[in-house]
């Protein structure tokens, strides 16, 4: 099955609220049966805010840094193709699924269905009630490094996010493609599988001792035992 794990950056709370408020930057990364494929989608947006009396920083992203960014609706196609019908993985996902589509409906494309979201937030407060369930604290509950995240990044985000997604639905990491990939060829190899005679033969590991007591039972079972004929 495939997934996407994803995150956004914005401007504001809500994308209705005047002055608009608008996405930023987009992260996401493809997950196929649980194991990360390496593919991602990363892009940083122009707000198209026209308030230049009114700067902003997001996270460290700045007005300037945005001004030759493109504008949502240039990259809303390759956006979707990435996405296609994948389940959208995503923390707090109201939150983003409201600004995506808000983003989309402004661009004149098709929304994305509130139903192809899965909400780890939802999961992480099911399966630990009263607990936090920040990404930061979840990091922290499953021991994921995120000392990079001092700063908040749409891509670094969603590739942590992926971990602990992974973490909340069976403990699989993103290594375990190459684990998989290795039992293919284990599994490959053991269909042809012979046994062949050992080069050379095993050492004996029973003792003089021992040795002694066995031809002693076997000479007092009489001459006619297969075990004395095969003497």
């Amino acid at each position: 099955m495939r997934e996407i794990v994803l995150d956004t950056e914005t401007t504001g709370l809500n994308p209705y609220d005047n002055p608009r408020h608008r996405i930023v930057e987009i992260g996401a990364v493809e997950v196929f049966n649980q194991v990360p494929t390496g593919k991602t989608y990363h892009q940083y947006i122009q707000p198209e805010r026209n308030m230049p009396t009114e700067a902003f920083e997001v996270h460290g992203i700045g007005e300037d840094f945005l001004a030759d960014k493109p504008v949502f609706a240039a990259i809303a196609e390759d956006f979707l193709a990435f996405v296609g019908d994948a389940k959208l993985v995503i923390h707090n996902a109201e939150f983003d699924m409201r600004f995506l589509n808000a983003e989309l409906e402004w661009a004149g494309k098709c929304t994305l269905p509130l139903e192809q979201a899965l909400d780890t937030l939802k999961i992480a407060r099911r399966k630990f009630p009263g607990s936090p369930a920040s990404l930061d604290a979840l990091c922290r509950r499953f021991g994921i490094d995120n000392s990079a995240r001092e700063k908040h990044g749409a891509l670094l985000d969603s590739e942590i996010l992926a971990e602990v997604y992974l973490e909340l639905t069976g403990g699989k990491q993103p290594d375990f493609a190459l684990s998989q990939n290795k039992s293919s060829v284990t599994q490959q190899q053991d269909d042809n599988w012979r046994p062949r005679p050992r080069p050379n033969p095993l050492p004996s590991r029973l003792t003089d001792m021992e040795k002694a007591a066995h031809a002693a039972f076997v000479d007092a079972l009489g001459d006619e035992t297969v075990w004395s004929k095969l003497r």
